[in-house]
């Protein structure tokens, strides 16, 4: 006999939810208005039987080939560590530095930016461990560190005269995989600043990927 629905996990059945309003959206059976509506009340809700009531109507039930896709386009990457790549070291004196894109980040990372910018963009990382030390020595000076939802931050600083903004700060229920990858921030900000902030939410990564998804079936059929 199948669990009653409201005794489920709140955040198992929403994401069932959302995966299958992608499905059915990328396959043609929603509109894409239908779907960004639906996708909006998907993350409202909080009752666990409105949930499900989202996609009562829609044929389409998610399988193993949407799951390979998904964990594919939405997980961190990984990649084999090197020992070229256990370590980085970036010093900004009176200037700035910036790391994004598809950059490969090491086990441990040392800030030194004296009156000077550095920022750190980890929403196309390849990461060569699952957690990863950030080893800030931050004297009048910024440091911006950009991740998606999917990536912990946990901080431990001094501060003297500093700020730290970390929002990320609570692990939250991992929605796609149980390995993601966490930064432990640490160190000391004197007379400076480091902030930690999320630049696209999960839902605005879901409705990218649900978009490419139907390119791709789209692309298919005329093929």
């Amino acid at each position: 006999m199948p669990v009653p629905i409201n005794d489920r996990p709140l955040e198992t059945v929403r994401e069932e939810v959302i995966d299958q309003l992608i499905l059915n959206y990328s396959h043609g059976e929603l509109s894409a208005d239908a779907f960004e509506r639906r996708l909006d009340k998907a993350y409202q809700i909080d009752e666990q039987s409105q949930l499900q009531e989202l996609v009562a109507d829609l044929p389409l039930q998610s399988d193993p080939r949407y799951y390979s896709e998904k964990q594919a386009r939405m997980q961190p990457k990984f990649t084999a560590s090197h020992p070229h790549q256990e370590s980085l070291t970036i010093t900004s004196i009176l200037s700035s530095d910036h790391r994004g894109g598809d950059w490969v980040v090491p086990k441990h990372i040392r800030l030194n930016n004296y009156f000077g910018s550095t920022e750190l963009d980890f929403r196309n990382a390849v990461f060569t461990h699952p957690e990863v030390i950030i080893e800030v020595n931050c004297i009048m000076g910024s440091d911006e560190i950009i991740i998606p939802e999917n990536i912990d931050v946990i901080t431990n600083t001094t501060n003297i005269m500093g700020h730290v903004s970390n929002n990320r700060s609570q692990l939250s229920t991992n929605t796609l995989t149980k390995q993601r990858p966490r930064l432990y921030i640490q160190g000391k900000v004197i007379l400076g600043s480091v902030d930690i902030y999320v630049k696209k939410t999960m839902q605005e990564k879901m409705k990218q990927f649900a978009t490419s998804l139907k390119s791709m079936f789209d692309e298919s059929k005329l093929g």
